[in-house]
């Protein structure tokens, strides 16, 4: 996807009645139209969600996470460091523990998500470390099935919360179209030889969306869907935030 290619999705997002977007990785802050891409977004008129390690964050980017009708997220996973880094697989826990007190004094909207990965993580006195530093919106989340967490093992629906693909989607830098950040490997159609719009609407969108549904066993669009925050990127839990 080029530059071009991410501002015509945003339009067409924004077009077809997309209200919130979130900007994740990787690391979205690395790239090299990031403010762009941002500011575009909030031009016309998406709030934006910017899902950040919080490790290197330049000074432009601190301007850009002030802006009106945009928040950020991260994922912070234990109080200690050696246990945090053990999961960023290298020395990070100072910088984001820095920076996400940095946020919250900034007045800087910010939502928390810790992977709760067991064997002795120290899940609970991490949100209370959070919860110290000032962070109001934390949640947890058990390690999901999907990217690092699937070691080695083919990808499997039942591993997903099943709300994948309703109300919500994921374009990958290929420009390829999938119910969610965890089921990318379900392209359901990409933004470089169809609308957005009508991916969404289309009918590979809801078989995939059923299969997810039936795997998980969810039922019908009655099902509760009250607490929207569960595997929501970065817990791997904005609505759908999960860790890839």
């Amino acid at each position: 996807m080029t530059r071009e290619d991410w501002l015509n999705v945003l339009d067409q997002a924004a077009a077809s009645g997309v209200e919130r977007i979130q900007f994740i990785g990787g690391e979205p802050t690395m790239h090299p139209h990031f403010a762009e891409l941002v500011d575009h977004a909030l031009t016309v008129g998406l709030h934006v969600e910017v899902y950040s390690n919080l490790v290197h964050v330049s000074n432009e980017c601190w301007e850009v996470f002030q802006r009106d009708g945009l928040s950020l997220a991260t994922s912070y996973y234990s109080d200690k460091a050696e246990q945090h880094n053990a999961v960023t697989a290298r020395p990070s826990h100072a910088r984001t523990r820095s920076n996400i007190a940095r946020a919250v004094n900034m007045g800087i909207e910010l939502r928390v998500g810790i992977i709760d990965g067991g064997n002795g993580q120290r899940a609970d006195e991490a949100r209370q470390h959070l919860e110290e530093m000032g962070v109001t919106r934390i949640a947890v989340d058990h390690v999901r099935p999907f990217g690092r967490g699937a070691e080695g093992q083919a990808p499997d629906c039942s591993g997903l919360c099943g709300r994948c693909g309703t109300g919500r989607a994921v374009v990958g830098h290929t420009g390829e179209v999938a119910p969610c950040v965890f089921s990318t490997w379900m392209g359901v159609g990409n933004v470089h030889d169809t609308p957005l719009a009508s991916i969404l609407s289309g009918t590979a969108m809801s078989q995939a969306t059923e299969t997810i549904r039936r795997a998980v066993g969810r039922g019908g669009e009655d099902d509760d869907d009250t607490n929207d925050d569960e595997c929501s990127p970065g817990f791997p839990g904005s609505e759908c935030t999960p860790r890839n």
